[in-house]
């Protein structure tokens, strides 16, 4: 990987046919397939010190394989992203499930058989589990919605059940809001599984973790001798929008720029901030070989944080004597404070004034907004590479 600290002096886009702003995975993925199936020369402009994006992971003081900001599980039912992926790691066999700590006790999630038996008890449970498999067949993720519209009593109170004890606290927690502002749509999305399987991406058929590490694989698909990556360099200072047209240090650009970062940034936020939640992560490492069952522990009724990671139980790491653990906190985001964009606020007003700063670039042709900041959406991390490789696509087209 042809890789660099900050921007040298004499930078010159014009040396390149396509300048890539950000190295996580719309970033990546972009630059090496413009690379390799154009011949371009592609610049990658990285705010951070680092590659991967949100996906890096690192070792710590203890040995222990962290994901530094928060835990990242590949899945994905999309066999193209999984053959991309591949060509640049191997995959462990993880599968990733998740319990939830409903008043100290651990409960599979999404909510199934076993959370009903032991919510409701051995006998009970099994009576409201078969109503549900009678009602629904086995093997469905049944909303919460659908249990109330059955007008039974009982089936109504497993949905109360799962709503108070595994979304609402959480979801208030996680997004900052009270009880009377969640979107009663979003409500009654919340699943019960009727079944055994407590894997949380039964469906998934593509599922596990980088052998090597996520930051590894990006080190492997940066590695052309066409792209070349300058980390702890700001691309505003490169790349802006003036008049309808893209300008790279100041002067207008032919080639293509893919755009990664926070769409209101690029224009100072002349109309507004677009609103974020953000995370804090706190580290602990513990002198046991493990401290939880799975990977990841919700704390839907209790607990200031929203949920405990334990890394070793997701990579498979061996490592005797120390664990690494994380507590996740949610928090409202607050631009140039130096905190993460994590998950865009989709509503009316937020959608709206990033229409607003899109059509500002949508005319531009050789302008290209990819990624979950530049799109201003939630995704998964096979929802990212599957759009990078789409408008990768309509690029590699135009310019053959």
């Amino acid at each position: 990987m042809n890789l660099h600290h900050g921007l040298p002096d004499g930078f010159n886009p014009d040396s390149y046919g396509a300048i890539v702003v950000g190295a996580g995975y719309a970033g990546a993925t972009c630059a090496r397939r413009l690379a390799e199936a154009c011949g371009m020369r592609v610049a990658v402009i990285e705010r951070r010190d680092h590659v991967a994006g949100n996906a890096y992971d690192r070792v710590d003081d203890a040995g222990v394989l962290v994901h530094e900001y928060g835990p990242h599980i590949y899945h994905t039912d999309n066999d193209r992203v999984h053959e991309f992926l591949s060509r640049f790691t191997e995959w462990t066999d993880y599968q990733h499930r998740v319990l939830a700590n409903i008043h100290g006790t651990l409960m599979p999630v999404p909510f199934n058989h076993r959370s009903l038996l032991m919510a409701f008890g051995e006998e009970r449970g099994e009576r409201l589990y078969q109503k549900l498999v009678a009602a629904f067949g086995e093997g469905r993720k049944v909303p919460i919605m659908e249990l109330r519209k059955r007008n039974d009593p009982e089936l109504a109170e497993v949905a109360d059940y799962v709503y108070e004890n595994v979304f609402l606290h959480y979801t208030m927690k996680q997004w900052g809001k009270a009880p009377d502002q969640i979107d009663p749509s979003i409500t009654g999305r919340v699943p019960v599984f009727v079944g055994d399987d407590d894997r949380y991406f039964p469906a998934a058929p593509h599922q596990g973790m980088p052998a090597d590490g996520y930051t590894a694989l990006f080190g492997r698909l940066l590695d052309h001798d066409l792209v070349d990556v300058f980390l702890s360099a700001d691309a505003r200072g490169v790349v802006s929008v003036e008049g309808g047209r893209v300008l790279a240090c100041g002067r207008p650009y032919g080639g293509e720029v893919v755009y990664t970062g926070p769409l209101d940034e690029l224009f100072g936020s002349d109309l507004g901030d677009l609103p974020y939640r953000t995370l804090r992560m706190e580290f602990e490492t513990l002198p046991v070989d493990r401290f939880q069952p799975v990977g990841t522990v919700n704390y839907t009724t209790s607990e200031d944080f929203t949920r405990i990671t334990e890394f070793k139980n997701m990579t498979g790491q061996v490592l005797p004597g120390a664990t690494t653990i994380m507590r996740e906190y949610s928090a409202a985001y607050v631009p140039g404070s130096g905190q993460t964009p994590y998950y865009a606020i989709l509503e009316d007003a937020s959608l709206d004034l990033y229409r607003r700063y899109r059509e500002r670039v949508d005319p531009i042709l050789n302008f290209h907004c990819v990624g979950r900041l530049a799109e201003y959406r939630y995704y998964d991390m096979d929802g990212v590479v599957a759009s990078a490789l789409e408008l990768s696509d309509e690029i590699i087209s135009s310019n053959r």
